[in-house]
């Protein structure tokens, strides 16, 4: 295994989850949607982040999701790092838009960079250790609060509209932490609603979340 080829959300309407996808970020295979089949309540321990070029395609990819259904938790501005904002779709699922430049560069082009899947764990050395046994490797790490694996080539072109080469990154972020980061209580019970698909024997991790082989993690 060395990265993600497919997020999975499990939504309570796939289709009404897909218009807004389709509206807010675009949409393609390594975005999937399935029917929710275990209840949740509160924060679901991970986001999705959507890194781009500049503020205004930040402004631009937030003003689309708001516009589609989506809920701000933190208006887009800027911060020591850079520019950014977190929405939450109508199905729940939280994503964060951000750039580490401070300036825009040109006009606004909607174009996605990089997506991580930020996985909210209890233990990021012990995450970290569990998914260096499953042969990823780490591209950056700070400490015992944030771990970034490295990626392989996309298996296929382009991830959320328009992203234009990696498959999706996977790094691990402290519970709390991360709840704090987009505006959110860290408590929450129940199913996490995601399934991360790859070349993989499914296994689940220590903080719940499940991977699937690829091949079975379908869209429905």
């Amino acid at each position: 295994m060395t990265s993600i080829d497919s997020v999975t959300l499990e939504v309570a309407d796939p289709a009404a989850a897909e218009r807004f996808y389709t509206s807010a970020f675009g949409l393609d295979t390594q975005l999937r949607l399935r029917a929710a089949r275990e209840p949740t309540t509160g924060f679901r321990g991970f986001v999705l982040s959507l890194t781009v070029s500049q503020p205004a395609d930040v402004n631009a990819l937030v003003t689309a999701a708001l516009e589609a259904g989506a809920t701000a938790l933190k208006p887009a501005a800027k911060s020591l790092w850079g520019y950014g904002g977190v929405v939450q779709a109508p199905d729940g699922t939280i994503w964060k838009v951000a750039t580490s430049a401070k300036k825009d560069t040109g006009p606004a082009t909607r174009r996605v960079d990089d997506v991580v899947l930020l996985l909210g764990v209890a233990d990021v050395a012990a995450s970290r250790r569990f998914y260096l046994d499953r042969g990823l490797t780490v591209a950056r790490s700070f400490g015992r609060m944030y771990v970034e694996f490295a990626t392989g080539p996309s298996p296929s072109p382009v991830g959320l509209a328009p992203v234009t080469s990696a498959s999706v990154k996977l790094a691990l972020y402290r519970r709390r932490a991360l709840a704090k980061d987009v505006g959110v209580s860290p408590e929450g019970t129940g199913s996490h609603r995601i399934a991360l698909g790859g070349a993989v024997e499914p296994f689940t991790d220590p903080d719940g979340f499940a991977w699937e082989n690829t091949a079975v993690a379908v869209l429905s």
